[in-house]
């Protein structure tokens, strides 16, 4: 199985590389995606909106034959259903870590603070102490060192949805900051902000505890999370 790794804001496709062993043993084949503008902090992010990375990552699911499983980790979860809306016929499972899809005219996050055109990592004051549960000092100096400022459009473009097939797609929701039971509570009371997840037709909850940045909390119980929905396909290792 080709396996499409989305970061989430502010990293690139190394972001990943402590999570795939347990995904490439398995013999799947693991693409960790960096997306337009997250090359490096000189690259040039003029321009690009949420669209850019959509089409980034259907580009990257049309070069291969065959379903792939998108995995998508925050932010990236709102690009995996994008990419989900646009090749219905070829997701064969999204699995967000941390996220989920994000509706129709919904955005990531237009509250992060643009700075000179880009948004770059906040300080960490910005965060909510349950995002930074298990990030530890070395850990923090590492991903700050790693950051690349992320596209504004990104953040504050609206999400454009129009093929309902969306919700055939199979959905496997890690949950870390909080536990599973309140996502599927809020389903349950139809709050708005779940109202996308609530019409997905095959929905799985995942509890992994930890902050909002498992790959680097716990980068090797995700792997085994991750693999273990890839496997929950029922399509095997390519």
């Amino acid at each position: 199985m080709d396996i499409l790794l989305i970061p989430g804001f502010w990293l690139d496709g190394s972001s990943w590389s402590a999570v795939t062993p347990a995904l490439t043993a398995a013999g799947h084949t693991v693409h960790p995606l960096t997306l337009p503008g997250l090359e490096s902090p000189d690259a040039d992010r003029g321009g690009i909106g949420l669209r850019d990375h959509i089409d980034a990552v259907v580009q990257a699911v049309d070069t291969l034959d065959g379903p792939v499983v998108l995995v998508g980790h925050s932010g990236g979860g709102a690009i995996a259903y994008g990419v989900v809306d646009a090749r219905p016929e070829r997701i064969a499972r999204t699995v967000y870590v941390d996220s989920g899809p994000m509706s129709d005219g919904g955005v990531i996050n237009d509250n992060l603070p643009e700075v000179n055109g880009e948004i770059p990592l906040p300080d960490w004051q910005f965060f909510e102490a349950a995002d930074l549960i298990g990030l530890t000092d070395d850990l923090r100096t590492m991903f700050r060192d790693r950051s690349v400022p992320q596209p504004t459009g990104v953040a504050y473009d609206p999400q454009q949805l129009s093929d309902e097939r969306r919700w055939d797609v199979p959905a496997t929701l890690i949950a870390c900051e909080f536990p599973s039971v309140v996502l599927q509570q809020w389903v349950a009371d139809g709050h708005p902000f779940v109202q996308e997840l609530a019409r997905i037709k095959d929905v799985e909850f995942v509890d992994l505890p930890t902050g909002h940045w498992p790959q680097f909390t716990r980068p090797a119980d995700l792997g085994d999370a991750i693999l273990a929905a890839v496997d929950r396909t029922g399509t095997g290792a390519a």
